[in-house]
């Protein structure tokens, strides 16, 4: 069974009627992104991050997967498929995709801000002052601007691994996640479904859909079916 790999972006989730920050100039709802997504911004004001994630988890928990989620959830009955996503929704997951890497963490979980291994699920608001069992507060289990990404270290040997790459979504702008299609094997098939599709250089064996990825989705999914690659 061939390997897919699919890297999937905030633009498969904006069809889901989640925004996000890059369609407004830096502002999220608006919040400053400086001022409630930084390590920063946790020391300064933690209960402002708390107002601006519970705000984020009750918006995906009303969101539901859309027609490019199921098409790659689909694929599974033909292909071994690995998501790699910078999203924090479980939309992939709700869909039925089993094997879901998250970069940048998740929206339904929670980490003490000491220890990022101490890790719990959450799908209601979390309360300022709540303390992990180690003492600490807890956090929201995010991968904040100015942070490293440990998962990337996961992720790197998975694209190296790739029959089939897949890029769903993204501007490929938000590095180190952009940067994974460099380490796609040189001969394998590639191709990006996206609405505005940026500039991709040389990359070899590279077909462009570009379309919402609700649309381009499943008509990639049929030609992938069809084996028309």
């Amino acid at each position: 069974m061939k390997k897919i790999v699919v890297l999937t972006g905030a633009g498969i989730s904006a069809e889901s009627g989640l925004k996000t920050f890059r369609d407004s100039d830096g502002l999220w709802e608006g919040y400053d992104i400086e001022e409630v997504a930084t390590p920063r911004a946790w020391r300064r004001d933690p209960k402002l991050v708390l107002e601006f994630y519970n705000m984020r988890r009750r918006n995906v928990l009303e969101a539901v997967p859309n027609a490019a989620h199921n098409a790659l959830a689909d694929l599974q009955n033909d292909f071994d498929v690995h998501i790699i996503t910078q999203n924090i929704d479980d939309l992939h997951e709700r869909a039925g995709s089993k094997k879901v890497l998250h970069l940048h963490g998740e929206i339904l979980s929670m980490r003490s801000e000491h220890d990022p291994f101490l890790v719990s699920r959450v799908s209601t608001d979390m309360e300022f002052g709540a303390l992990a069992p180690d003492g600490y507060a807890w956090r929201p289990d995010i991968v904040w601007f100015e942070e490293p990404v440990p998962a990337i270290g996961e992720a790197v040997p998975l694209v190296r691994s790739a029959d089939i790459f897949i890029v769903v979504g993204t501007s490929l702008l938000v590095y180190p996640a952009a940067g994974l299609v460099d380490f796609a094997p040189y001969d394998c098939p590639k191709f990006i479904v996206d609405k505005k599709i940026p500039s991709s250089g040389t990359i070899h064996h590279l077909v462009k859909i570009e379309a919402p990825a609700s649309e381009g989705m499943p008509m990639l999914a049929e030609k992938l079916r069809k084996r028309e690659f």
